[in-house]
């Protein structure tokens, strides 16, 4: 094969639309409206729809700041990047990590999640051994798909997100007007199962939580390497993935919380998962939309999910490989031009935490500070922004944020505040099992920082060329 052919399997593929790139991020966002709403209930009471409208308007200076360094970078890595050329090569390490911290936990609970609803749709009172083969073949499935080209895999997120989208809808439309709605059972807005911490109400701290449905739209500054649209079209990608979800999870959640008071809504049965499908059998005493709608939102809506963090984490490991934060194995690519290694190795993490989920404490306790983990690798990212802008004042972004660094820095405390409230009511397990997945990737620096980087240096693509750090 000549040097011209071979050179054009190297790197990542560069095929994607815009319209699959935002999916991929919004089919990450929106993932658990109908399975977490117990939870989410469970922060925010009746309030649940408030409290997603104004986590959506949280949430968009940070996602207006990322929109800002996607177009500098032309590569894949987001958090990798943006931390290390704004700080140095250490905190890109440690962004990058807390972020999968997020994206890692997703695939296990997902499958759990579908394995749990095919359980109590059909009366199958599944075993252990029974709900291990489902989780397995899932992930297995999903690792198959994402070794093939990218365009299968985001074609059948697509499909599955958009599904998701209207029958979400229709069912909040269909609440409604079940003629069981009314404004009166919105009353007490602000009740939540949450205690209230250091003079913090409970109904804060769960608005803090809210962060989790939320993580997904820094997905798409990992594709931006396989994008064949203009890079600053991005922030149509970040931008209106958080407004499109933000806006679907507020008039879902306002219909729910008309439905009936918030004690009847969380009761039985119901603050254990599948709040609204509960609901809609006992309530309205419906039989067949729930099934459909749960087909559509659990079944589909989190497989759309799997599919988005997936492909993030695989292109995250790949990047730390490409710009020497990992083994050189960890970026070779198959016939399809597919990370190999990465697939491997999270489909070997999934299965692992898909045990411990069931065997232990140990994924749930870790589940539980995901958010922690997410809002942390923000808020690194804020910083780094507003230092990246500092040092260089030269690289001029199409999407520069409005205010400069009153933006950026609003962006920043806004993710140390969240940060700083999903730490309130952790118990004990939580903080043993992210210090083990954290003392995991400080053996991986360490022997980055004691053999490889001794060696060769960290290399990344900017706006003046291959720097290294």
């Amino acid at each position: 094969m000549s040097e011209k052919n071979s050179s054009k399997n190297v790197g990542l593929q560069k095929s994607l639309q815009l319209v699959f790139v935002y999916t991929v991020a919004t089919g990450s966002i929106f993932t658990w409206v109908s399975y977490w709403d117990s939870v989410f209930f469970g922060y925010c009471g009746s309030g649940t729809w408030l409290a997603f409208a104004l986590m959506t308007i949280a949430i968009l200076p940070i996602a207006l700041v990322y929109s800002e360094l996607a177009p500098l970078f032309h590569t894949t890595g987001g958090e990798l990047i943006y931390n290390t050329v704004g700080i140095n090569k250490h905190v890109g390490f440690l962004a990058s990590w807390l972020i999968m911290a997020a994206w890692i936990a997703v695939p296990p609970a997902v499958v759990m999640a579908i394995a749990t609803w095919i359980s109590r749709t059909f009366g199958l009172g599944l075993t252990f051994g029974n709900t291990m083969l489902i989780g397995v073949c899932i992930l297995v499935l999903v690792f198959i798909l994402s070794l093939q080209d990218i365009k299968t895999l985001v074609k059948t997120q697509a499909a599955f997100l958009f599904i998701n989208i209207v029958s979400t809808l229709i069912t909040g439309i269909l609440i409604l007007f079940s003629g069981h709605w009314s404004l009166s059972n919105m009353s007490g807005m602000f009740q939540t199962n949450i205690g209230a911490s250091n003079g913090i109400p409970g109904w804060l701290i769960g608005m803090a939580l809210l962060i989790t449905p939320y993580f997904g739209f820094e997905t798409v500054p990992q594709m931006v390497e396989e994008g064949d649209f203009p890079i600053k079209d991005s922030k149509k990608a970040i931008c209106g993935s958080v407004l499109t979800c933000g806006a679907i999870y507020t008039f879902f959640y306002f219909c729910v919380a008309g439905l009936d008071s918030f004690q009847n809504l969380l009761a039985g049965d119901a603050a254990n998962g599948f709040l609204t499908i509960i609901n809609m059998e006992r309530t309205l005493g419906w039989t067949i939309w729930p099934l459909i709608y749960g087909f559509c939102s659990v079944l589909l809506g989190l497989g759309a999910s799997i599919l988005g963090f997936w492909m993030s984490t695989v292109r995250m490991l790949y990047s730390m490989s490409e710009k020497n934060f990992l083994p050189p194995a960890f970026k070779k690519l198959n016939k399809h031009q597919q990370p190999i290694l990465p697939n491997c190795f999270l489909l070997a993490i999934s299965l692992i935490f898909l045990l411990l989920m069931n065997a232990t404490t140990f994924m749930n306790d870790f589940f539980n500070l995901m958010s922690f983990g997410c809002a942390c690798a923000y808020a690194l990212t804020m910083i780094s922004a507003v230092r990246i802008h500092s040092k260089h004042p030269d690289w001029k972004s199409p999407n520069a944020v409005k205010g400069g660094n009153i933006l950026r820095i609003l962006a920043m405390c806004i993710m140390i505040t969240i940060a700083f409230f999903c730490t309130l009511g952790q118990g004990i397990g939580s903080w043993i099992s992210f210090a083990v997945y954290l003392g995991v990737g400080v053996l991986i620096w360490l022997y980055m920082v004691l053999i490889r980087w001794k060696k060769s240096n960290v290399e990344i693509e900017t706006p003046d060329g291959i720097e290294q750090f």
